[in-house]
């Protein structure tokens, strides 16, 4: 008999319960709240696109307002913006949001005003990377599509936000690195790079022929490319290999060219070669063979 009453008890709560969330106006309550909540959401959205959009437009007609600042500067400006921009947005939908689920933003507030302490403690490393952000930004240390190594990694800048900092290295892989966390950047886009090439020659061959027909190529790769700078100038004989002897080549070449140029070097100098018979060495072995005749 306990039994059977403690389970009518049960079923009298549980019906309580499904009564009270089953009721007409506490449902269309909870939709329309939820519906605002959606509302502000996807508004919040649109607003971060529109904005974006005319964050783009404004910086891609830059030379119509006679704003004269480098393509790279200007792009990670963009960055920065549009990442300033979306924090506010998110911060401004914030509030009602909290609203519409009965939170009490003043409190909210008081609450953080009275753990500030915590708080800031617990998002110190968000601080830092804001801050270091802006110090990269207006040092001018890297901008988008600079060439550049942090902690190991190198890549081309991608995009720069105020918190983080995209790398692409040349095998594909995005690096996302915490601003706050850069102590160490190589730039290797600002100045003048260099192209280099190391070109072997048979120990057999005429050096001083060599560098000669080395240094007509390069009046002709001079002319031919509009990337170099200075050069290239044949050094003359910087090491001896096993087989071969090394002369090297230099250039000096506009910035992210010298792969490129150094990909041309390479051709020409082996044509030029080629045709005057000049002998690339490669590793060579004698092999002695022992016959019967020699074991008697």
């Amino acid at each position: 008999m306990g039994i059977e009453t403690t389970f009518s008890n049960y079923i009298e709560e549980l019906k309580a319960i499904m009564s009270g969330y089953l009721d007409p106006d506490k449902i269309s309550n909870i939709m329309i709240r939820g519906t605002k909540i959606i509302l502000i959401i996807i508004i919040a959205k649109i607003a971060i696109k529109v904005t974006n959009a005319l964050i783009d437009k404004f910086i891609d007609s830059k030379d119509k307002f006679k704003i004269k600042i480098d393509d790279s500067r200007m792009s990670t400006a963009k960055g920065i913006l549009k990442s300033i921009v979306r924090y506010t947005i998110y911060f401004v939908a914030f509030t009602p949001i909290m609203s519409e689920l009965n939170i009490d933003v003043k409190g909210l507030i008081a609450a953080a005003g009275i753990g500030g302490l915590a708080i800031g403690f617990g998002a110190q490393n968000l601080v830092r990377d804001i801050i270091s952000g802006f110090f990269i930004l207006f040092e001018d240390q890297f901008a988008v599509g600079d060439y550049i190594e942090i902690e190991g990694r190198t890549g081309v800048v991608e995009e720069m936000a105020l918190r983080i900092t995209k790398i692409r290295d040349f095998s594909g892989d995005l690096h996302i690195i915490p601003n706050g966390s850069i102590d160490k950047v190589t730039n290797r886009c600002r100045g003048n790079m260099r192209a280099k090439v190391d070109m072997s020659i048979a120990y057999e061959e005429n050096i001083e022929r060599a560098i000669k027909v080395l240094n007509s190529a390069s009046e002709n790769i001079k002319k031919e490319s509009s990337d170099i700078i200075e050069g290239p100038i044949v050094l003359g004989v910087t090491s001896f290999g096993e087989s071969d002897v090394v002369i090297t080549i230099i250039a000096k070449v506009k910035p992210m060219s010298q792969w490129a140029v150094e990909r041309l070097m390479r051709k020409r100098f082996k044509e030029i070669f080629d045709k005057e018979g000049i002998e690339i060495p490669y590793p060579k072995r004698v092999i002695y063979k022992q016959t019967a005749d020699n074991n008697i």
